[in-house]
């Protein structure tokens, strides 16, 4: 993988993969964080509004779920800003920067608003970050027959930083793998919790990613060009008749996205189900995760070779059954097993949109092009998870997963008869 592939590439991705840990170290601190009694909940928890009342999961839910919000929103705004002033790394480094401040304010945020107000800066940063970081790994391949292995090494590294973090966290959290409650260390004298601890290494994460990109990262001629493009976005063909392949390819992302996250919210039913444990449905859940880092690579690399289009309509193909299986199966080694076959799925498509996508950015600006594949991924893994416990109050268990197959069918048609192929020189 590292022999064959740019080292700005390279460097882009390990600081991706730095942030993505710290990131995912969040996901799983900050409701126990909340959850603690360190962060003042008066006034806030137990309110009524609109019959609603407030409770310390929705108020844990608003905080999650507003990062991904604001993050995925931006990313078109950010990613043509940057197009416009023909700039990535300022976009990169101003991103960590404020990911990084965020990460630095909770251990002295003591209400929830405070707590909020830091997620929502963490966001923003995501929105500067991602769609800058995106454009640059797709102007710096050489060709288009690079395009496809760069976006799969970016996203095999990212995913790594993103699935090992929870580990991770919950070990500094508790203090050891098998260990309960939060955890205080001496750091020479000074008492120091599990839970600054986990903030100190979020903060960690994003510096180590800023020194990368200061010491290893600079705007490729490229970016400049981006300024006199066409910024805007396409939702028609280019002939006028049928839709935009990178539009169709979003709407694509943003509904595997969505079945991706109905997954989690159904925890407990699911192991209720399945007869599993805690540990088994972890590894449920961290399968398509796994799946993904062990394909990306050769997919994308493939994909230079035979067209991104074949690929990306496999991936939609094989989702359907993948999704459909979830809401019958009744043994957990199957469940895996479907996890497993969902994560292929995701791969399949992933990499190669993203390079089918850059490979139309030459006629466009990378970061307005880019992000809108990014942003719809986002989009769904925000709304999944919401989708998924309205379908099972109002269904069964299987509903939400029968859903999320009808939701990939469509996925299917729509790309099956919009998306066109991109690469017209296959890789030697």
């Amino acid at each position: 993988m590292a022999l064959s592939t740019d080292s700005r590439v390279l460097t882009l991705s390990v600081a991706r993969m730095a942030d993505a840990l710290g990131n995912s170290f969040l996901i799983i601190v900050l409701p126990l964080y909340i959850a603690s009694g360190e962060i003042s909940l008066a006034g806030i928890a137990g309110t009524e509004l609109g019959g609603f009342v407030l409770r310390q999961e929705t108020l844990i839910g608003i905080v999650l779920s507003l990062f991904g919000l604001l993050n995925s929103l931006g990313q078109p705004f950010t990613g043509r800003w940057s197009d416009r002033l023909g700039r990535r790394r300022v976009f990169v480094l101003g991103g960590l920067v404020l990911f990084g401040i965020g990460s630095a304010a909770y251990p002295f945020a003591g209400t929830y608003w405070t707590v909020l107000l830091a997620r929502a800066l963490q966001g923003v940063g995501a929105a500067f970050t991602v769609p800058a970081t995106v454009a640059l790994i797709n102007e710096y391949a050489g060709s288009d027959s690079e395009r496809g292995g760069s976006f799969g090494v970016y996203n095999t590294l990212r995913l790594l930083g993103f699935g090992f973090g929870p580990i991770i966290a919950g070990i500094v959290v508790t203090g050891g793998l098998a260990a309960e409650g939060v955890v205080t260390y001496d750091l020479l004298g000074l008492a120091i919790s599990g839970f600054d601890a986990a903030f100190a290494v979020a903060v960690l994460g994003a510096a180590v990613s800023a020194t990368l990109v200061v010491l290893f990262i600079q705007d490729p001629p490229e970016a400049a060009d981006a300024a006199s493009k066409n910024l805007s976005i396409a939702i028609r063909g280019p002939d006028g008749r049928g839709l935009d392949s990178v539009f169709v390819l979003g709407i694509g992302t943003f509904l595997m996205a969505t079945t991706i996250a109905l997954f989690a919210t159904l925890e407990g039913p699911i192991r209720a189900r399945l007869d599993e444990s805690t540990f088994f449905f972890s590894v449920q859940f961290a399968a398509v995760t796994l799946a993904n880092v062990a394909f990306q690579v050769p997919i994308g690399r493939a994909s230079d070779r035979h067209g991104r289009r074949p690929f990306v309509v496999a991936g939609f193909a094989v989702l359907i059954p993948a999704v459909f299986v979830q809401g019958i199966i009744t043994d957990p080694w199957l469940m895996l097993g479907a996890r497993f076959l969902q994560g292929v799925a995701v791969a399949l498509v992933f990499a190669p949109s993203l390079a089918l996508a850059g490979d139309l950015a030459g006629e466009r600006g990378s970061g307005t092009t880019l992000s809108v594949l990014t942003m719809a991924f986002g989009l769904g893994v925000a709304v999944g998870p919401l989708a998924s416990g309205v379908l099972y109050n109002v269904g069964n268990f299987g509903t939400p997963f029968f859903f999320g197959a009808v939701l990939s069918v469509l996925a299917l048609a729509l790309v099956y008869s919009q998306v066109e192929e991109t690469l017209t020189e296959p890789a030697s």
